[in-house]
């Protein structure tokens, strides 16, 4: 974390020692900087105090597994849980930091490392309940016990399964739905971790789901790849024992899944706005997903605002914390001249481990926040 006045024409005396004393969310290298920068800190200042006061409600999860104190780094974190920079979990420490997402789709990246007990690497025993509304609800659908990390990857189809839960619910569409065409915008980590949107076979049975995944991380050796993900991300038991090792596989290895549904990834390199043209016909979304998207961030974002309003298309968004999700409000708001259609709420599936290195003192998850338009 920086000081908040870093930048502000004097130079820093130190590490951000001193919050401030109103709102706790931002911090000071010295007292004369948190004066100076008062002018500025003002205008947000109780905005950041109350969603301060929502800690305990972010921080509340169901898991028994140990999350990383402040003294405590991803790094060791998943060194004491056996897997660090291991398959899917390289990328979810400062030491996967520098991969190439040219590498994704390895194939000795496909699995959990974890034993069969632990991870859904198989069907569900029981058809999904109607609605899931926390990780309490499908740890105990699917079966895995509380001590188990999955929900630190899981976090990305749980995302897309509560997104399509709330816009269907807002637009009154229809559950018979066979078909999901849906846009993910800005994947990044994800592309070393494909193999976890299998779990897509299980939170929409009998549904053929087809993710456009867009964005300019792609590689260019990956733009245009169709992947058809037919099953479920593998466990670790390589001696046959569990399905997920003598099922048929695929590309992305792991058991087979419900032949009545299909889970199909496009991989297209550009922004949204840059490739929506190309995508072809018959590819126009039921919805756009863009998680963790820096919409106020980024300039990009405004000609792609624009398009998916024109579009009119349910679009559903996430970010780290509240307050990026205020200031993405004040983006579409400027583009569409309207307010957000889906408020701003906590995802219930957020991802269950803080980010690190914070510009806030706020807690911070991936996933962390949702809101629409």
């Amino acid at each position: 974390m920086e000081c908040a006045a870093k930048g502000g024409g004097t130079r820093c005396t130190g590490p951000p020692t001193r919050p401030c004393a109103r709102c706790g969310a931002v911090a000071y290298c010295s007292v004369s900087h948190r004066i100076s920068h008062w002018s500025e800190h003002k205008n947000e200042c109780e905005r950041l105090e109350e969603q301060m006061m929502r800690i305990d409600e972010l921080n509340d999860f169901p898991f028994t597994f140990s999350t990383p104190s402040q003294q405590e780094s991803r790094c060791l974190f998943f060194s004491k849980i056996e897997i660090h920079r291991l398959g899917m979990w390289m990328c979810e420490c400062s030491c996967g930091a520098s991969l190439d997402y040219s590498d994704c789709l390895r194939s000795k990246d496909e699995g959990w490392n974890l034993s069969t007990d632990m991870c859904p690497c198989r069907g569900p025993v029981s058809a999904i309940p109607k609605h899931l509304t926390s990780w309490m609800d499908y740890y105990e659908w699917r079966g895995i016990p509380l001590h188990s990390p999955v929900a630190l990857l899981l976090h990305w189809p749980l995302m897309i399964y509560y997104a399509t839960q709330i816009a269907h619910m807002r637009n009154s569409t229809s559950e018979s739905c066979n078909k999901l065409c849906i846009h993910y915008l800005g994947p990044e980590k994800e592309l070393l971790q494909l193999a976890v949107f299998g779990e897509l076979h299980a939170l929409f049975p009998g549904v053929n789901v087809h993710l456009e995944l867009i964005g300019p991380a792609i590689p260019e050796n990956r733009d245009g790849q169709k992947i058809d993900l037919c099953s479920y991300a593998c466990c670790l038991d390589r001696d046959c024992n569990c399905i997920c090792r003598s099922s048929s596989k695929t590309m992305n290895g792991s058991a087979g899944a419900d032949n009545s549904s299909k889970v199909t990834l496009q991989l297209r390199r550009g922004f949204y706005h840059d490739c929506y043209q190309d995508l072809g016909e018959g590819s126009f979304p039921d919805l756009v997903i863009a998680p963790n998207a820096g919409i106020a961030a980024y300039p990009s974002w405004l000609p792609t605002l624009k398009l998916i309003y024109e579009n009119g298309a349910p679009a559903v968004f996430s970010d780290y914390c509240e307050e990026a999700c205020h200031l993405a409000a004040s983006c579409i708001t400027s583009v569409t001249g309207r307010p957000l259609s889906l408020p701003i709420e906590i995802n219930p599936f957020r991802q269950p481990i803080m980010v690190e290195d914070s510009a806030l003192l706020l807690p911070c998850y991936s996933n962390c926040f949702i809101f629409g338009m």
